[in-house]
């Protein structure tokens, strides 16, 4: 992989405060507001709480995120879903083999062989008792869908809190100007129905705005909103030094750690719920990691230490010096109230109101992120994905995602409308998704890394005591509004264990139905199957084997077509593959049945299964494997034989030329033209009477390169053959398997049976839609009883 230049490092860099600092940089508008004014007795205290802050900064986005997580990425992919597929893959913990079919023989091709380091080092113990167990594997399944779920969460939360908290200084900067043109009668009543009535539909509003921008994309976004995060964190930390230098400059000696014992001796139920509210200034912390695939590690780990981290310290010992002289006056906890100029207040109110809805967009581009892994491991349904970049393929945009996200946050904003309640929610968010990401990051250190038990278990207990007692402490506050993500959780929860419970006993069904080679071709004659003439395409997930909707086909109707070839899908992690790689053909059973697999990949910009001469550019890749089988050096083994991908030169020059016509002209040396029939050239006869008049049809004819040895009378009869069925015709078979629960199930079972039908129905279609004509268009269903 081609290393980022210094220059892309800062662009990126750039545009990584706009997507994924937004949070972190505007967490001081709610992090002392969603304290109880009355729960802080003295100044004292809050110095002790402005340690908790500068530690959990310090051990948490800094040295646990910036030096150590974001080395654990999954091919520049961050997230919990990640860490489980770095484990699916290190050890055999995934409850879907991630060795599908043709994984293992793509692999030859994009690996280099070489020798494994791993070999000759004793078998590790921590791998050994993991793979045992089969909860455990659940268990890891669990850690995996909770932390996707929690980040999923937050990206309906943060929007909400985020938003209204700027709207709520925006609604006490309108109180006030009211009070300048009101009567002395009216201006408190209009003050206080400005300070009610105003946040919540502006926050509404905002919100749509923000996430109808969603579909510009990150590049876009983040040069969009990084220039209002760095006149924002300009902005409060100037005013943050300006506090500690008037107020309050004692409150830098509380960065020693001796303040949080001092706040941990005396420590009671208030005090353990005011660190409820202090775990928000690192939320945030985890679209670090969750957004990774969207920029590079490099330039978030430069952002976070040269700017974010110095410029948050400063915010927050400002802000705490304001609050800790200000204790008994009105409004001292909001952030706007800490502005020394009276005439810049209505400034910060407009800024605040742009830079929170800025702070949300780390979440959201993390819940993109988190939903596109998700379905890479079957554990979301199908849902478009959008790549906005060329460059980075981890900038998706999610618009079904994205729709859902704005109702779900306007519907909180709506019901809840108090920044308390939603910080509570928020925090306790936080907490678990930070719990998750460090026991899975635990497992990470032991089985990816290789690194002695000993390291995992203090990453695991360092790390995981900090992030429980935050946790324990948001708990506390479970029914003043923590209470909502219990819900948020359940839907998202609900949506992918469905999934992936579905999907799981669908391809559980496809494996135990699906039947060898061998059956169709030894034993289906003796059933009476007959071959028909023309050619016929097969669509399925199943690139080993034979699918069981064609062997269901079969069994009813005991005929298929004289040449067959089963297509599958296979999507790469690269903008484009080049068409003179595109296609990985093999042929299944021996040469005289006809049949071949064809193995289609395409990358995230391509448009391979929308184009009209997608059948042509099939039966070429067969035609030039036919004439290149015996002598292609490069052929890649396979369960069922050899297979070529297409377009690697040969040493011989032995390949095929293969052209497609629209009309019925020749056009210089072809195969077989003077010894067959019809040779391999699709024109008219040209025998006795007159020639017929053209048609515009698509043909494919199969030449012979100037210098090329002289073909094999064999290769040149089984390339006849296949245009011969192409000339009889061609059909189209798709596969659709559907779910049933068994009579006498369980309520559980037929509830997650009967959300994965209806989310099937509803999701999009499977990549296999192409542009078929209907009535060479054949569907089979099959329905399994689970």
């Amino acid at each position: 992989m081609q290393k980022d230049t210094w220059m892309q490092t800062l662009i990126l860099s750039f545009q990584s405060l706009g997507v994924i600092y937004g949070r972190l940089s505007t967490a001081p508008l709610y992090v002392l507001e969603s304290i109880d004014p009355g729960e802080i007795s003295s100044p004292d205290e809050m110095h002790e709480l402005f340690s908790f802050i500068f530690w959990t900064l310090t051990i948490i986005p800094l040295l646990k995120y910036a030096f150590i997580v974001l080395k654990a990425d999954d091919d520049g992919e961050g997230g919990p879903f990640s860490l489980y597929s770095l484990l699916c893959r290190h050890a055999k913990v995934g409850l879907i083999p991630s060795n599908r079919g043709s994984s293992k023989i793509l692999n030859q091709e994009e690996e280099e062989v070489s020798s494994d380091p791993s070999k000759g080092k004793p078998e590790n113990k921590a791998r050994k008792a993991i793979e045992k167990y089969k909860s455990s594997h659940y268990l890891l399944l669990f850690l995996a869908l909770l932390g996707a779920c929690m980040i999923l969460s937050d990206a309906v939360l943060t929007p909400a809190i985020s938003v209204l908290s700027a709207t709520s200084g925006l609604g006490r900067s309108m109180a006030k100007i009211s009070k300048v043109f009101s009567s002395r009668e009216t201006k408190d009543h209009v003050a206080n129905t400005l300070k009610k009535y105003v946040p919540t539909p502006v926050a509404c509003a905002i919100l749509v705005c923000l996430f109808t921008l969603q579909h510009h994309g990150t590049k876009r976004i983040g040069c969009l909103f990084a220039p209002i995060v760095i006149t924002w964190l300009i902005f409060i930390s100037g005013f943050g030094l300006y506090n500690i230098i008037h107020h309050d400059a004692q409150i830098l000696r509380a960065v020693s750690p001796v303040y949080m014992l001092r706040f941990m001796k005396k420590i009671n139920l208030r005090h353990w719920k005011l660190l409820g509210s202090i775990v928000l200034c690192i939320a945030g912390s985890e679209a670090m990691f969750a957004d990774l695939g969207h920029f590079s590690k490099k330039s978030i780990k430069i952002t976070f230490i040269c700017f974010i981290y110095p410029v948050l310290l400063l915010t927050y010992a400002g802000q705490a010096a304001f609050v800790s002289k200000n204790l008994h006056v009105d409004g001292a906890f909001h952030l706007s109230e800490s502005i020394p100029n009276r005439s810049l207040e209505h400034v910060f109110a407009v800024l605040s109101l742009f830079a929170s809805a800025v702070g949300s967009q780390a979440t959201i581009t993390a819940g993109f992120s988190i939903i596109h892994q998700c379905q890479a491991l079957d554990c979301f349904p199908r849902v478009k994905v959008v790549h906005t970049s060329d460059k980075i393929f981890g900038q998706v945009y999610v618009p079904d995602a994205n729709w859902m996200f704005m109702i779900l946050s306007i519907a909180f904003t709506i019901g809840l409308h108090d920044i308390s309640e939603l910080g509570k929610a928020t925090g306790l968010a936080v907490t678990v998704g930070l719990l998750v990401t460090t026991c899975l990051m635990s497992l990470v250190i032991a089985l990816y890394w290789e690194k002695h038990l000993f390291a995992s278990v203090c990453f695991l207990l360092f790390f995981g005591s900090i992030e429980a007692i935050y946790l324990s402490s948001t708990l506390t506050s479970f029914f003043h509004g923590a209470w909502c993500l219990i819900l948020l959780f359940l839907f998202f929860m609900t949506i992918m264990a469905s999934w992936h419970y579905g999907t799981l006993k669908k391809y559980e069904s496809d494996v135990e139905n699906k039947l060898s080679i061998e059956w169709l071709t030894d034993y289906s004659p003796g059933l009476g199957v007959s071959r028909v003439p023309g050619i016929g395409f097969v669509y399925s997930d199943v690139d080993i084997g034979i699918p069981a909707f064609f062997t269901h086909f079969i069994t009813n109707i005991p005929a298929f077509h004289q040449v067959l070839v089963f297509v599958t899908f296979k999507a790469s992690p690269v903008p484009y593959v080049h068409s003179s790689r595109r296609y990985l053909i093999g042929r299944v059973g021996p040469k005289e049945y006809k049949i071949y697999r064809c193995i289609v990949r395409y990358g995230y910009h391509d448009n391979v299964r929308d184009t009209d001469d997608f059948e042509d550019h099939i039966i070429s890749s067969i035609g030039e494997f036919i004439a290149r089988e015996e002598y292609d050096q490069e052929a890649l083994n396979s369960p069922e034989g050899r297979m070529i991908v297409l377009g690697t030169p040969l040493n011989d020059g032995s390949g095929l030329i293969t052209l497609t016509e629209t009309s019925s002209g020749e056009c210089g040396p072809n195969l077989g033209e003077s010894e067959s029939r019809r040779g391999l050239l699709h024109g008219p006869s040209g025998s006795g009477g007159s020639p017929p008049p053209p048609v515009n049809r698509k043909r494919v004819r199969f030449m012979l390169p100037q210098k090329s040895p002289q073909m094999r009378a064999s290769v040149r009869q089984e390339l006849e053959e296949i245009i011969d069925a192409r000339e009889s015709g061609t059909a189209y078979i798709l596969g659709q398997s559907h779910l049933m629960a068994r009579l006498g199930s369980n309520l559980f079972k037929r509830l997650l049976v009967m959300i994965y039908v209806f989310l099937d129905k509803n999701s999009r279609e499977p990549p296999v839609a192409l542009n078929i004509p209907n009535a060479a268009l054949l569907e089979v269903g099959t329905v399994y009883k689970i």
